[in-house]
């Protein structure tokens, strides 16, 4: 099976998004996509044996000493490594991720669940956007932040198949709050007001970080706004879908339909041009920080300084416009002297 048919049978939304990439482009993110599918699927065959996650570590050696095992995922992917300049530290956090999973790991709040949707996801973000030559920690940051947000949506559609796997991502602090105890639930997975309520915050948890994501999009070359627009607004819709069924994952399983995301589609081309530019400044998830300095980047670019640290950057400032003035008020005593001498002695 092709890169191409991968994506598009395993994430038709990701897939439909992807179709106006530049073509420069488009390639990168196919093959992008076919190495974490086929990773994913190893795992989820296998579990993550210490055997098949030593399988998966040497491939991804293979690949970044520039000879790539010969699995097509793999040369594709060692392609996109070279071309794009990723660093190593990236896949390996998305080999995590998938450990996590297997070894069955349960999130006791929503930061634990950030952590572990910057591995399975953010880092899919921070791939992308290296490839689309993104070199700056704030759209770095919320290229991650967007799969972050984009991980909370698959979490919440999936609850229901999750949970008939024995699985539940649901925040486990969320649960008990609203009188639910997380493995009495698992046994039984059922809809009902408790696990409503909490279904809608974690939607609406995504949908904050989806709304401060769309900052990013302005960085981004002009070709590639569009399809990272609707990639964002498609996810969205599928917890839209999932508030339109009374936040019930359990019974059924949410999908966008097909003109829907025509429309999205259609809906983002004027980021050709414009693309959204929301307030800066918010404070990016800690669960993400990890991957933007993992590319490079200084986290230091776009922290909030501490009160203590305005304080200093207003004193040296001060200290500098103060010592500038001198200077002038020399250079200006200076030069009327100057003057002066030179008349006098012209009388």
């Amino acid at each position: 099976m092709t890169n191409q048919a991968l994506m598009r049978q395993g994430s038709k939304s990701f897939f439909a998004a992807s179709r106006l990439l530049p073509s420069r482009f488009q390639q990168a993110a196919v093959d992008l996509y076919g190495f974490c599918r086929v990773t994913d699927d190893a795992v989820d065959e296998s579990g993550a044996t210490p055997q098949v996650m030593a399988e998966l570590h040497r491939r991804l050696d293979a690949i970044y000493r520039g000879r790539p095992m010969p699995i097509p995922e793999d040369e594709c992917f060692a392609q996109v490594v070279t071309t794009h300049r990723l660093p190593k530290a990236i896949p390996l956090a998305l080999l995590e991720g998938f450990e996590w999973d297997a070894q069955g790991r349960t999130y006791e709040t929503l930061d634990d669940l950030c952590d572990y949707g910057a591995r399975v996801a953010g880092t899919v973000g921070a791939m992308m956007a290296l490839v689309m030559g993104v070199r700056e920690a704030r759209p770095m940051a919320r290229a991650c932040e967007l799969g972050v947000a984009m991980q909370l949506t698959n979490i919440a559609r999936d609850v229901g198949e999750d949970a008939r796997m024995g699985r539940l991502y649901l925040p486990r602090a969320w649960m008990r709050e609203e009188g639910l105890d997380p493995d009495a639930w698992l046994a039984a997975p059922a809809h009902g007001p408790e696990i409503k309520r909490v279904v809608a915050r974690l939607l609406a948890a995504a949908d904050q970080l989806y709304r401060k994501a769309e900052e990013g999009i302005w960085f981004l070359p002009r070709g590639c706004r569009p399809a990272i627009l609707a990639a964002r607004h498609i996810y969205a819709d599928i917890g839209h879908e999932i508030g339109r069924s009374d936040f019930n994952p359990i019974d059924r399983r949410a999908v966008v339909g097909g003109r829907q995301k025509i429309w999205r589609l259609i809906q983002s081309l004027p980021a050709l041009i414009l693309a959204p530019r929301l307030p800066r400044g918010h404070k990016p998830l800690a669960a993400i920080e990890f991957l933007v300095e993992a590319t490079g980047i200084s986290m230091a670019q776009i922290r909030p300084r501490s009160v203590a640290e305005k304080a200093g950057w207003m004193v040296d400032l001060f200290i500098t416009v103060e010592s500038r003035h001198q200077e002038i008020r020399g250079m200006r005593q200076g030069s009327m002297s100057r003057t002066i001498l030179e008349r006098s002695r012209g009388a």
